[in-house]
């Protein structure tokens, strides 16, 4: 009985994420990922609902810190206002450095970061998913590209790769990257 009161507590927390029953998929990432060559900015083209990416024209550059860290800067127009935020990125094992860690905050913990593919100059492929007791999973996606556009085909290419690794896509939305006044 607690547990299905957890679940009916935490069910509000989750309504503008993607949730689903049981535990997280596990999507196959880039092989032989480069992260100097990820580095720099890139805009975000569409997503599964974030309730930390609720505006238009949003984008994030990736750089390395002194102390080896991944410095994550995010910006987006919300209720007509410039929002910055930064984050944190780690690789937790060295072995496999597609599959990075990243927070927000001092006081998360690093929630998983993956980039399942990216050729590093057009297009990267991004999923994010935390499992609770393996009862449920919310997770979020990002088709992410180096400018404010895709083709319509590679977009089309994206939304199948995250389809044929088991991810729900159907809440996927368009980002607004029509920015004149950014």
């Amino acid at each position: 009985m607690s547990g299905v009161c957890f679940l009916l507590l935490m069910l509000p927390l989750l309504s503008a994420q993607t949730y689903h029953w049981g535990p997280c998929p596990t999507p196959k990432v880039q092989p032989n990922f480069n992260l100097q060559q990820y580095l720099g900015k890139w805009y975000e083209i569409e997503k599964l609902p974030a309730p930390f990416a609720r505006g238009k024209c949003i984008e994030i550059n990736y750089s390395i810190r002194r102390d080896g860290t991944i410095q994550l800067l995010t910006s987006q127009i919300y209720k007509d206002k410039k929002r910055h935020a930064e984050g944190t990125g780690v690789v937790p094992d060295p072995r496999e450095p597609a599959k990075l860690g990243v927070s927000f905050s001092y006081f998360t913990p690093y929630v998983p970061y993956w980039v399942l593919t990216t050729d590093y100059t057009s297009l990267s492929i991004v999923y994010s998913c935390t499992d609770i007791l393996r009862i449920f999973h919310f997770n979020y996606s990002w088709i992410l590209a180096r400018s404010p556009y895709l083709p319509p085909e590679t977009v089309r290419y994206a939304k199948q790769l995250l389809i044929d690794e088991g991810i729900d896509i159907f809440r996927m939305t368009h980002t607004d990257q029509n920015c004149k006044d950014k």
